[in-house]
């Protein structure tokens, strides 16, 4: 074998026989989907909502630490970049949530065909800026 590429490619197939396998092209060839995108989406709200339980939990921790520890955290929370996290976290929020019934339509066996799967995507985005600014024109005007 000339080539690393060329070992990679022999593979075994359910016999044990030897065969010539593609190699699995790069994301630069591959049209990202709307399944694809949601799911990678999912996965990485999934985790910044993980990151920001913990920085509730300081939140908390905090609030029962006393007045100047809280007035620490709550003065870091009210700074344009604490604003900025809080919102990104409220966006992770809702958009696992309305992901999640996503799902739960698709566990109960609907949605599956690719039109149903388009609209519910998108419709999930949509749901997403939506909660999220509703949440904030909320927030600050109780602010």
């Amino acid at each position: 074998m000339s080539d690393v590429r060329e070992a990679l490619m022999v593979g075994r197939n359910s016999e044990g026989r030897l065969v010539r396998r593609p190699l699995s092209p790069h994301l630069q060839v591959y049209k990202l989907e709307m399944s694809s995108v949601t799911s990678v989406f999912h996965r990485g709200t999934g985790i910044a909502l993980g990151a920001g339980t913990l920085l509730l939990t300081a939140w908390l921790v905090c609030a029962a630490a006393g007045d100047s520890a809280f007035s620490v955290i709550q003065s870091l929370f009210a700074t344009w970049v604490g604003i900025l996290v809080l919102i990104g976290f409220t966006v992770a929020l809702f958009y696992h949530f309305c992901n999640g019934i996503r799902h739960l339509m698709w566990d109960a066996g609907r949605g599956f065909e690719l039109p149903d799967m388009h609209r519910s995507g998108k419709s999930v985005f949509v749901a997403t800026v939506v909660l999220t600014v509703v949440f904030w024109v909320i927030a600050f005007l109780v602010w």
